[in-house]
């Protein structure tokens, strides 16, 4: 990402990115849908190709959730012993309904720490590059 030398209101990044607005300026829209983005911000006009979360709030949410999901169960299992449906009708709601969001707020987060901290894709240099 090439340096920022736009003027803008200071922002968060973090924090703003987190709830769904661009890290620069925090006032325009990150998402475009739940979980897709922008092309741009249409406020501040920065523009979100440098933005690329990839699988990592996916992992993050999978250890989370799964941590909290199956921890339950199986303190329910132990406890109680319900049938086999019980859970299913217990766990696989509650897995979707705290996941979606968590997944939404992780990529907002991963976005703004990649702004904050200028993350790129890393590039190798060459022989030519350090002057040998």
């Amino acid at each position: 990402m090439a340096e920022d030398r736009a003027f803008h209101a200071e922002a968060d990044p973090v924090k703003a990115a987190t709830r769904g607005r661009c890290p620069r300026c925090g006032e325009g829209r990150l998402f475009a849908g739940f979980l897709s983005l922008r092309k741009r911000c249409s406020h501040c006009d920065l523009d979100y190709a440098f933005a690329d979360s990839g699988d990592g709030p996916a992992v993050f949410v999978i250890l989370i959730i799964g941590f909290v999901v199956c921890g339950l169960a199986l303190w329910m299992e132990v406890s109680v012993a319900p049938p086999l449906w019980v859970h299913f009708l217990l766990w696989l709601p509650l897995t979707l309904i705290l996941a979606l969001p968590l997944l939404r707020l992780l990529k907002g987060t991963m976005i703004g720490l990649q702004y904050r901290n200028r993350a790129a894709e890393g590039r190798l240099e060459d022989a030519g590059e350090r002057g040998e």
